[in-house]
């Protein structure tokens, strides 16, 4: 990484004033300022992130596709865009909504602002309106469709109907407009972003061959699996089961993305036909999928869970995570039960699925982020228990979470503070 630059003048972002305003699906209208493309209308499913940081992450995380994205956190924007901490090509979300947007980008390794950004993609955003109560809505009433629009000659109650008139989430296939159209290869590491050294990470003995299912894959993900001795394959998310066996992997990576999991039969269909022949992991998307293809159900949230502060209990080890989450469906824990799946993580909010393994195939996966950008750490020993997996070829065992879980903090208290 670049030192830092003390004397690095922050640079003003110059927004124009434009009207605009936010219509829900419920008949509720936000007047506001428009920024980014504000000659384009915004529609997608209203939703909300907690997180404090990290904007530019969950901007760039295919997940958001299809969705407005409101931020809880009062100001966006005041560290601009960085190159290095975008998770895809580009913004991927259908419009962005936060309370204030920083006049000012103040950081040495900002390259755009968040409104030219979001402009230079044909992305939509509103400031200056009250998202506490937008928050409100949202949780009493549910995540919902709206639209975000700068047009001055259209009615609150037009852009209301078109916001009614959108189509919903559930059902939607939205896994095919995010993956790759073709196989590749991944070769960037996790670099100078290690935790406290390469020492809190376990690499595999051997080089082993990872084929990822790219349903919509945070970069960051492929870097830990990198960072950990492994060759990456990204293939479509509809590739066949041949196609992937193919490559004689050594595990089996299912990724993040959009929409709703029951809709993406073709991955479920890949997934049913390996059923567990190779060391498989999964991830938000991936978890969902997994659980499908064994023959679980998945049913959608009021609001989902959304935000790097989401508390998770490990019911093999006993230990909390605090996790960073991205998801509006959710696995059904007694059909998956009735599959052959054994529920290992639970979210403490409200007690749904959060993680699970089968009892007899070398199958497990969590429905949260364990690569987690920006934050938090808690939970990337996964990706080491997935090594670990991958090296015996056997169903992971509570001894192998316990042990990966405790390395990091056994670890760190043998480093010295001021490394």
């Amino acid at each position: 990484m670049a030192p830092l630059n003390r004397y690095h003048r922050p640079a003003m972002n110059q927004h124009a004033s434009t009207p605009a305003r936010l219509a829900l699906a419920s008949g509720a209208v936000f007047h506001g300022t428009g920024f980014g493309a504000t000659s384009v209308q915004g529609t997608g499913e209203v939703v909300f992130n907690t997180a404090m940081c990290g904007y530019q992450e969950a901007l760039s995380d295919p997940s958001y596709t299809g969705q407005i994205l409101v931020m809880t956190a009062p100001q966006i924007g005041n560290y601009g865009v960085a190159a290095d901490d975008i998770e895809s090509g580009k913004p991927c979300v259908a419009g962005f909504v936060v309370r204030e947007l920083s006049r000012m980008t103040s950081n040495y390794r900002a390259c755009n602002d968040v409104s030219s950004w979001l402009s230079s993609h044909g992305i939509v955003g509103i400031a200056g309106i009250d998202t506490r109560a937008l928050v409100r809505i949202l949780r009493t009433s549910g995540a919902m469709n709206g639209v975000i629009s700068t047009e001055t000659s259209v009615s609150d109650a037009e852009l209301v109907a078109r916001a009614q008139a959108a189509a919903g989430m559930a059902g939607q296939d939205l896994a095919s407009n995010v993956s790759p159209s073709c196989t590749s290869a991944w070769e960037e590491d996790l670099g100078d972003w290690v935790p406290r050294g390469e020492h809190l990470v376990r690499r595999a003995v051997k080089r082993l061959k990872v084929v990822a299912l790219d349903c919509g894959a945070k970069r960051n993900i492929y870097r830990n699996l990198a960072e950990r001795n492994c060759e990456v394959i990204a293939m479509p998310h509809d590739s066949a089961a041949a196609d992937l066996l193919a490559h004689r992997p050594d595990g089996l990576f299912i990724s993040n993305g959009p929409g709703d999991p029951a809709a993406v039969q073709a991955t479920i269909d890949t997934l049913r036909a390996v059923a567990g022949s190779v060391p498989t992991f999964g991830i938000c998307l991936g978890h969902q999928l997994l659980a499908l293809s064994l023959g679980a159900r998945t049913y959608k949230l009021k609001f989902g869970h959304r935000g790097s502060n989401q508390p998770v209990r490990n019911l093999l080890t006993g230990r909390i995570e605090i996790t960073s989450q991205n998801h509006g469906f959710c696995v059904d824990p007694a059909s998956l039960e009735a599959a052959g799946g054994e529920v290992t993580h639970v979210h403490l909010n409200d007690g749904t699925c959060a993680g699970f393994r089968h009892r007899t195939k070398p199958i497990f996966s969590v429905q949260y982020h364990p690569e987690a950008s920006p934050g938090p750490h808690d939970s990337d020993y996964l990706f080491d228990c997935f090594i670990a997996m991958m090296e015996s070829g056997q169903p992971i065992q509570a001894q192998d979470m316990a042990t990966a879980q405790a390395a990091p903090a056994e670890a760190a208290k043998a480093v010295p503070v001021s490394a």
